[in-house]
């Protein structure tokens, strides 16, 4: 999940993906703490970079992907994760909505959540 504390912040790397709600990363915890909406950030191991995130709805299983320009393996290899996480932990049939693409402002993968959940 993006983060915005005294220790990481995720805003400027998600304006990159073309966020720029002030309240983004508060409304991806309330995501997770109601169960609507899941959300990865898939970040760069040795730095904590936000490369890409993640987002799963578990409620159609639909998996939304958007990656910062040249890191679209990041974004494929978050999304096989959250693949095995959503059929083994939840049980899902998930399936891939946006993939393979940088972000653009309207291909934020809580969209298709917000819509279906």
């Amino acid at each position: 999940m993006p983060r915005a504390d005294d220790r990481v912040d995720d805003r400027p790397s998600l304006a990159d993906l073309g966020e720029s709600d002030p309240d983004y990363v508060a409304r991806a915890a309330t995501g997770w703490a109601e169960d609507t909406r899941y959300l990865w950030a898939v970040c760069e191991p040795t730095t904590g970079e936000l490369l890409a995130e993640v987002a799963l709805n578990p409620g159609s299983g639909e998996i939304g992907i958007r990656h910062r320009p040249g890191h679209d393996q990041a974004g494929q290899t978050g999304a096989q994760a959250v693949f095995r996480f959503a059929a083994a932990a939840l049980g899902l049939a998930p399936a891939t909505a946006l993939a393979d693409s940088p972000a653009a402002a309207d291909e934020k993968p809580d969209d298709a959540a917000d819509r279906q959940g």
